[in-house]
């Protein structure tokens, strides 16, 4: 198994620098998701690592060997790497079998192999792939013929043909629907597993990368802001944009006290997130709060009092938006049980610990 590192990479398109100094890496045998907005680089980080796409500088290594260093970049085709792309890009014409074979080149066995056992080991190893993604009663039949769900078993198939170090996928789930992405994200996550193959999902899914992978790379602006597990990045956003975008944030002024702050919502324990020292008592800060730790009350003196302006009811929880009596905006989020019709009134406590910020 293989590590993939990368260490400082920037890369151009024009005159515009799309990776600014990215470094990663990735432990062997996981899967890490890579979230960001659009425009961001996540799918020109993929193309890089594949080696569609050159770096202006820095290294990209794949184990023990270098895919990309000043003066060198590795043919895609040597690098030991399967790729799935959004919309499966099967070939219409061939099979699903010969989609399989496809992937497998002229691999199929050694130099002095005759031409019917290089195509009986290629045939073995498609019936075998075939078996692994559950499509092996499909072999005939044409890309036309499939469901989205089975165009993209096919396409993993074809990207662990040639035994990978590293499968990328370029949002493989994004054409489907909901339910069919939950079950094969799960199914995909699984067979890397059982194949001890490393794996690179990129997503605009939030909940997907927090559900799936075993780490979490957020991008923005050709920047990898953090990278962590998912009770890490999720629990401790290293600033307020990166909280934001991997989940509902409330995020308050207030003001710092012996690992404290004081805010609309009243006093909360506080944990300073920043590389710069914690800042002096009186001093201004950002508190960030998730939805969940925000209580909601009705008939109780304690707490902050607001009004519950508004319901976003999703059937297994529901996010209410309050507006305290100073005029603060924020949102609560509560079980099904715990819904509330706009208009109530409440007080409102924060449960836990607050993550704090510079401002």
């Amino acid at each position: 198994m293989n590590t993939l590192s990368l260490s400082n990479v920037n890369v151009n398109l024009g005159e515009s620098a799309v990776l600014r100094s990215v470094n990663l890496d990735v432990p062997p045998g996981s899967l890490v998701a890579i979230v960001g907005p659009s425009g961001c680089g996540k799918t020109t980080l993929l193309r890089t690592i594949a080696g569609l796409q050159r770096a202006r500088s820095g290294d990209i290594r794949l184990g023990q060997r270098m895919l990309t260093t000043h003066g060198l970049h590795l043919a895609p085709e040597k690098r030991q790497i399967g790729w799935v792309p959004q919309d499966a890009a099967l070939f219409p014409h061939l099979t699903v079998a010969e989609n399989v074979a496809f992937g497998l080149g002229a691999r199929g066995g050694a130099a002095g192999d005759s031409r019917s056992l290089r195509k009986r080991s290629h045939d073995a190893r498609v019936t075998e792939l075939l078996a692994l993604v559950g499509l092996e009663s499909l072999a005939d039949r044409s890309p036309a013929q499939l469901s989205g769900g089975q165009a993209q078993r096919v396409a993993l198939a074809r990207a662990l043909a040639v035994s990978p170090q590293l499968v990328l996928l370029d949002e493989p789930f994004a054409a489907l629907d909901p339910v069919l992405r939950a079950e094969l994200r799960i199914e995909v996550r699984a067979l890397l597993r059982t194949q001890g193959v490393t794996g690179i999902l990129v997503t605009h899914d939030q909940s997907e990368a927090l559900s799936v992978a075993d780490y979490v790379a957020v991008m923005n602006e050709g920047e990898i802001l953090q990278f962590g597990t998912p009770p890490s990045v999720y629990g401790r956003p290293a600033t307020p944009w990166v909280a934001h975008f991997v989940g509902d944030a409330v995020v308050l002024p207030g003001m710092w006290s012996h690992g404290s702050v004081s805010s609309a919502l009243g006093n909360a324990s506080s944990e300073w997130v920043s590389t710069l020292p914690a800042p002096a008592d009186g001093v201004t800060v950002s508190l960030m709060v998730r939805p969940e730790q925000l209580v909601v009350a009705v008939g109780e003196d304690h707490g902050a009092p607001a009004t519950v302006n508004s319901v976003s009811y999703t059937g297994h929880d529901a996010v209410l938006g309050l507006v305290l009596d100073d005029g603060t905006v924020c949102e609560s989020r509560v079980t099904a049980a715990g819904l509330l019709s706009a208009g109530t009134r409440v007080t409102v406590q924060i449960a836990g610990t607050c993550l704090a910020y510079p401002v």
